[in-house]
């Protein structure tokens, strides 16, 4: 059994990480930077959801909804990191199933949806109590099919190791990858492969037409939260999902 006291600093922590996640999305304003940077603000949506559920399973005082009720949103959510997985697929083929912007976040709400779903009945595993997950830790039993519970944790401790590594939080950002503020050649090709010196002189003289540069594009800079400062500086983010991963994964394992 696990001391309250434990399960408190843990609650705690999530009831930080939903404040955190909720100022983020009031400091970034989504809904009035249109429906691309509305959907860019799904990762701190799920933050702030997983967070105050988590909460109020390792506390039940902090209970906000019935498990079922928990079952549908993180089946809902599972399924749209799911859509947004395919789209990176899409694009950048099977490194988005190892290294995309969404698949750890994939992987979050699966677990999210296993624990709630695996608890639906505790009582047919002798812990009396509460019904359903969101009664609190105390009041539940183990969790069925307990291989996926020690699966989601490996894939919460590979992701918590990718963090670590290099480019992490690059790895994190909010912001699809945009070119450098400047002026970029648009609609010029690169010379072919072992083309002399000639090739790129008349590729650079096919760019401008009467002595100006022509097919210039002047790139703005990347803004938004991943450059942001303050609540939407990408560290922020990248802390609230490590927060997250060890408070998960700590779950999955006690409850095997």
């Amino acid at each position: 059994m696990i001391p309250s006291w434990i399960l408190g600093i843990f609650a705690a922590i999530m009831l930080v990480v939903a404040a955190v996640s909720a100022g983020r999305l009031v400091a970034a304003r989504p809904w009035q930077r249109g429906a691309r940077r509305a959907a860019l603000a799904d990762i701190d949506v799920a933050h702030l959801l997983m967070a105050i559920a988590m909460a109020g399973t390792l506390a039940s005082a902090l209970r906000t909804l019935p498990g079922g009720a928990w079952e549908a949103v993180f089946g809902v959510m599972t399924a749209w990191f799911a859509y947004r997985v395919v789209l990176d697929a899409r694009v950048s083929g099977a490194r988005a199933l190892a290294g995309g912007h969404c698949a750890p976040h994939l992987i979050h709400a699966g677990a999210m949806l296993y624990m709630f779903a695996a608890v639906s009945a505790p009582a047919a595993h002798g812990s009396g109590g509460t019904g359903g997950m969101s009664g609190g830790m105390s009041g539940m039993g183990t969790l069925d099919l307990p291989i996926l519970a020690f699966l989601f944790a490996l894939a919460l401790v590979w992701d918590l190791d990718q963090l670590s590594g290099p480019g992490a939080s690059g790895h994190y950002s909010l912001a699809v990858a945009r070119a450098p503020a400047g002026r970029v050649l648009v609609g010029v090709g690169a010379p072919a492969a072992g083309a002399g010196p000639g090739a790129a002189v008349s590729l650079a003289a096919s760019a401008t037409v009467a002595g100006e540069p022509a097919g210039i594009a002047q790139v703005p800079p990347a803004s938004g939260p991943a450059g942001g400062t303050g609540l939407l500086a990408p560290w922020v983010a990248t802390g609230c999902r490590v927060a997250m991963g060890i408070t998960m994964a700590f779950m999955l394992l006690i409850m095997i």
